[in-house]
């Protein structure tokens, strides 16, 4: 049965609650652990965040059978550390195992030498957080971090905004997705074909360095840049038949995958979903292909898809100098005067004044003290102001365009003024966040990126309580070597 924690010490493990941090250290490291370290000894907030990672781990096994598995606690302290330091999985490998601070908050004393921790291991169990979860956990530090602080039922204001996260993928172009989809149908195919004893797949890695080769020739086709009208003309033909040839030996590819499906699928010996999705892939490229090459059309833009493998990635143009587009999600963001983000909100397919309400209504249903929030023109509209002033004591959200006499006085009131003023600082929390693993997301499906995204959020604010801690701690030292000097 997997555990949140096992209470009784077994020898050679260490006291999670005696761990000793150098309070005038900089580094990442130590504020993380310091904050998770205040997590666990914290009776109140620990037996929150321990009851909702109970939860989790009842939802996904019995809880009175089955092998112990990874306790809860060092998943969430392995999670925070890969996305808070933005480590690959090597990197945390490495540093679970060999790291003192680390095995220490993971409970390994200084002579426990088992406990050496798998690549594998740790992508299984790092995956087992939910986006659901997280959010619970990060209402728990966030009030955890405002008793540090004293503010405990202070009035909060927020500073919204919303930034790119990006995919890893790479920059799409119509025949480099077709590769990829035709790519992956052909090997997921040969291999189902294989296990199946079935016939005519020999040849597979041929068809695909063939059709490498043509995507090659395509590619290359477009790149004469001559302003001559006779090279134009010739380089239109050698685009034109480049294009032909590739997508005939495509679609001739694609139905011999086909053909396969069909009779695997009267067998009922194999899983085709993947397939599938690839070969869906593949023709719906064939056809914008043939489309915008062959046919001279515009594609609308609603019916692309700019990664076969991440189909949530949208293209995002921002209008940012020297950033002409971007490729991944947006996401919102908002935080409090003190620093620590209350609410996240990823924007599938959603523009900021979309999510003004939604985003200060969720606010104020885990914050009931939230009691005003700044945004930037973006998040603008008539029915975002009006709604936004029956959830907010006061709302600072800039209008667009020429102001009427009534609005122009109301943001040149000395409160709107100087929440103006203080909103820029929500762009030094999104720095951090980037900074801390959130600039690009390598994990997989929808799913996976809102879990990157929940778990950066909870990471930067366990840091953010760690660094608060610390430096309260450096304060207290320094006062008592004074008072050691004077006596």
């Amino acid at each position: 049965m997997r555990k949140v924690r096992r209470q009784q010490l077994q020898f050679g493990q260490a006291d999670i609650g005696q761990i000793q941090f150098d309070p005038r250290s900089r580094d990442d490291i130590p504020q993380l652990l310091r904050g998770l370290q205040y997590i666990y000894t914290t009776p109140a907030v620990r037996a929150e965040v321990f009851r909702i990672l109970e939860e989790l781990a009842a939802r996904r096994a019995n809880p009175g059978t089955g092998r112990p598995g990874l306790d809860l606690w060092k998943v969430l302290v392995m999670g925070t550390l890969r996305l808070n330091l933005n480590w690959d999985y090597d990197r945390l490998q490495n540093q679970v195992n060999y790291h003192s601070l680390i095995r220490q908050m993971l409970g390994h004393g200084p002579y426990d030498d088992e406990g050496q921790y798998k690549l594998q291991t740790l992508k299984d169990n790092v995956g087992l957080l939910t986006e659901e979860a997280l959010d619970r956990i990060n209402q728990a530090v966030v009030r955890a971090g405002h008793v540090v602080l004293k503010k405990n039922g202070a009035g909060l204001e927020g500073r919204c905004d919303s930034f790119v996260v990006k995919t890893d993928v790479h920059f799409p172009t119509d025949i480099s997705l077709l590769w990829d989809a035709l790519r992956k149908a052909v090997e997921l195919m040969a291999r189902l074909a294989e296990a199946a004893g079935l016939p005519g797949w020999r040849k597979s890695k041929y068809w695909l360095r063939e059709l490498k080769r043509l995507c090659r020739a395509a590619q290359q086709a477009k790149r004469s840049t001559s302003s001559d009208p006779a090279k134009q003309t010739r380089k239109e033909a050698a685009v034109r038949a480049a294009h032909e040839a590739y997508l005939v030996r495509g679609a001739e590819v694609l139905a011999r995958v086909a053909a396969t499906a069909a009779v695997l699928e009267k067998r009922g010996e194999a899983d085709l979903a993947e397939v599938e999705r690839f070969a869906g892939h593949a023709r719906r490229q064939l056809d914008q292909v043939r489309r915008r090459v062959l046919g001279g059309e515009t594609i609308p833009h609603g019916e692309k898809v700019f990664s076969v493998f991440e189909p949530h990635t949208e293209w995002i143009s921002k209008g940012k100098a020297g950033v002409p587009v971007e490729l991944g999600l947006r996401v919102c963001v908002l935080e409090d005067q003190f620093g620590f983000i209350l609410h996240h909100r990823v924007m599938a397919r959603e523009t900021d004044d979309q999510v003004a309400v939604p985003m200060a209504e969720a606010a104020r249903e885990r914050f009931a003290n939230l009691r005003s929030c700044s945004f930037d023109k973006g998040f603008h509209s008539p029915a975002n102001q009006a709604r936004l002033r029956a959830i907010l004591d006061r709302v600072v959200l800039p209008r667009k365009g020429k102001l009427s006499q009534a609005a122009r006085a109301e943001e040149h009131e000395t409160g709107f003024v100087r929440a103006r003023r203080r909103h820029s600082a929500v762009e030094s929390a999104i720095n951090a966040l980037e900074v801390h693993g959130l600039d690009r997301c390598p994990d997989h499906g929808r799913d996976g990126f809102e879990r990157y995204v929940a778990l950066a959020v909870v990471s930067r604010n366990l840091q953010k309580l760690g660094a608060i801690l610390l430096k309260q701690e450096a304060r207290a030292l320094r006062r008592r070597q004074q008072r050691l000097r004077a006596a």
